[in-house]
């Protein structure tokens, strides 16, 4: 078993008895009931103060981790299995990446960016790199506890921001569930009519869906199915599940590595011509929709509790997962562009269509049976994450407790894993993809900037620092402020690029993120994690939270809508429910324990 360094201990798990009144992180504006709320010592009811008063010091604690959760479920063998090596983490990043953007989104975009696609999925991938960085010293930090960027955020920050991270991140996912399985059975279908005598047999509303009300409801019967069938996978174990995943995953990346050798001989360079007919802010608004395309590494952080060396493995998954998927999308782009013009690609099996107009059509019985592979292991993962972050918040009190518990034999959420399958069936049932897709990719990029500004503040050491802070507000405070200010400054270059507001504004933009940027790297002292350790810090993650505002600015406008609207009811579920029942600790002296893990090798 391996413990935790008693440095990361000062962060978490101080209590009021031990910590220095002189530590500038701490000097927050609250009471010192907060205090002791944020220290697991939460009275059990808070009828006895102000409304307001009570939620913000709700809102502002954090979660120490402690041997409450994960270690307590272990011991009574009731809780998730260490059954997940490096080979099945990185199967489990790429299984969750390869089929989406290469098997759905690329014809979309590709209609508005031309073969330019390809850099969009580039952009993308870079700022995915910056992402899995982080993400890859938070898995490495905090190795033994389910729940992803939630988990990170609640420890980071405060409890609020955790909660609005999760449901964010968690509309992205139930959306990307109910899409994927519609696309799963539309390719399912073309694989059968490639049968003679079932062409043009199968009715549209088993497979291909058909609408009512002008295309808001399309109805789809084979997609619930499909759902059905992999939450039924997923609930009878991690073994199983990822034994499924693992020949998937390895059958679908042999095939796209033959469809692209097999592609290369039936390139026209001139299909590349114009390379970004539409500008290269075409190029930067497709980045946005292909961005959800590389969110399995996160995936692979969310089964912290289920791999067998997870300080070592982790990084290894996340990093070595993202860099395949990279490599495979660029190929697939630049290959089914130039085979056939941009124009004529379609939005719903592009790959299969363009090779069909050449005429190869064993190729196409290829392609066919690798998007059902592809489509079926993504969707599959996706399944699986949501499982495991609705048992983080069930184990937190932040949801109801029915989330929280674990099948004593399976070793799975059981109760979660049916409610997402159930979510996602009904979604993808009724509504319509392309309407769906306009507000994705909200939740992934609100989560990965709020993870890289974790890896920020989890870094700071208060202690090391003799700079006296701006009047009432700690080092830490100002710290913040500086992550909030570089985030806002994104945004606004974003904005201005999209809409050629004067450059100017961009500008000024700019400086003062620099000057945040300055502040953070000469305000504030840094030590070094235990474990993996992002390169740069704090300029990174600094670009990697920049970035992703700039992409943030490129949604579309219901992107936007929806962030604030989900916001707001987020806001409203977590005063009338997660105020009051939130367990951030267990113990007066909990510290974290990294319970289950087994000792790693040097």
């Amino acid at each position: 078993m391996t413990q935790e360094p008693t440095s990361l201990r000062s962060i978490w798990a101080r209590t009021p008895r031990t910590r220095r009144p002189k530590s500038r992180r701490h000097q927050l504006p609250i009471s010192s009931d907060a205090m002791e709320e944020a220290h697991g010592h939460r009275p059990s009811s808070t009828a006895g103060r102000p409304f307001l008063s009570g939620l913000c010091a709700a809102a502002l604690r954090r979660k120490p981790l402690g041997a409450h959760g994960s270690a307590a479920a272990a011991a009574t063998g009731e809780g998730l299995v260490r059954q997940l090596g490096v080979l099945e983490l990185v199967l489990l990043g790429i299984g969750a990446s390869i089929g989406a953007g290469i098997f759905v989104v690329t014809g979309t975009v590709a209609r508005d960016a031309g073969p330019g696609v390809t850099i969009s999925f580039v952009l993308a991938g870079a700022a995915c790199v910056l992402n899995a960085l982080c993400y890859a010293e938070l898995a490495s930090r905090f190795p033994a506890v389910v729940g992803g960027a939630y988990l990170y955020t609640y420890a980071a920050f405060n409890e609020i921001t955790a909660f609005l991270v999760f449901t964010q991140l968690m509309v992205d996912y139930h959306i990307g569930a109910a899409s994927i399985a519609r696309s799963l059975a539309s390719y399912f279908i073309q694989f059968l009519e490639l049968i003679p005598f079932l062409k043009g047999q199968i009715p549209s509303w088993i497979g291909h869906g058909e609408e009512f009300f002008g295309g808001v409801i399309s109805i789809n019967i084979l997609a619930p199915i499909l759902l059905i069938i992999l939450t039924a996978i997923l609930c009878r174990g991690v073994k199983e599940s990822s034994a499924v995943n693992t020949f998937m995953t390895t059958l679908k990346i042999i095939i796209v590595i033959v469809v692209v050798f097999a592609g290369v001989f039936e390139v026209d360079v001139s299909n590349w011509s114009p390379f970004m007919p539409n500008g290269f802010k075409s190029v930067v608004t497709g980045a946005t929709v292909v961005f959800f395309a590389y969110v399995g590494f996160d995936a692979v952080a969310n089964s912290a509790e289920e791999a067998k060396r997870p300080q070592r493995d982790l990084p290894i998954g996340i990093l070595g997962s993202l860099l395949a998927c990279v490599l495979l999308y660029v190929a697939v782009c630049l290959v089914i562009t130039g085979m056939v013009p941009y124009t004529l690609l379609g939005e719903d099996a592009p790959l299969a269509e363009a090779f069909a107009a050449k005429g190869l059509k064993f190729i196409t019985v290829l392609i066919s049976i690798g998007a059902v592979a592809g489509l079926t292991t993504t969707l599959l993962v996706g399944l699986y994450v949501q499982s495991r972050l609705y048992l983080g918040l069930g184990r937190d009190g932040l949801l109801p407790s029915v989330f929280a518990k674990v099948h004593p034999t399976r070793h799975t959420p059981l109760q979660s894993q049916i409610w997402v399958g159930c979510v996602a069936a009904v979604m993808a049932g009724l509504f319509n993809v392309s309407m769906l897709s306009h507000i994705l990719s909200v939740g992934t990029l609100t989560g990965y900037s709020v993870v890289s500004a974790c890896v920020v503040t989890l870094r700071w050491n208060d202690k090391g620092t003799s700079r006296r802070s701006l009047g009432s507000m700690s080092i830490w405070q100002e710290g913040v402020l500086c992550l909030v200010i570089v985030a806002l400054c994104g945004f606004i270059v974003g904005i201005c690029y999209r809409f050629n507001y004067a450059i100017a504004f961009m500008v000024v933009a700019f400086v003062i993120a620099v000057a945040a940027s300055f502040a953070l790297q000469f305000r504030q002292v840094y030590v070094d994690p235990p474990g993996f350790s992002c390169p740069g810090v704090p300029l990174l993650p600094i670009i990697s939270v920049f970035f992703n505002m700039v992409l943030f600015a490129q949604l579309h406008e219901e992107a936007w809508y929806r962030f604030v609207i989900l916001s707001l009811i987020a806001l409203g579920v977590y005063a009338g429910y997660g105020q009051y029942n939130a367990v951030p600790s267990s113990s007066e002296n909990s510290t974290i324990g990294y319970h289950g893990i087994p000792t790693e090798a040097p």
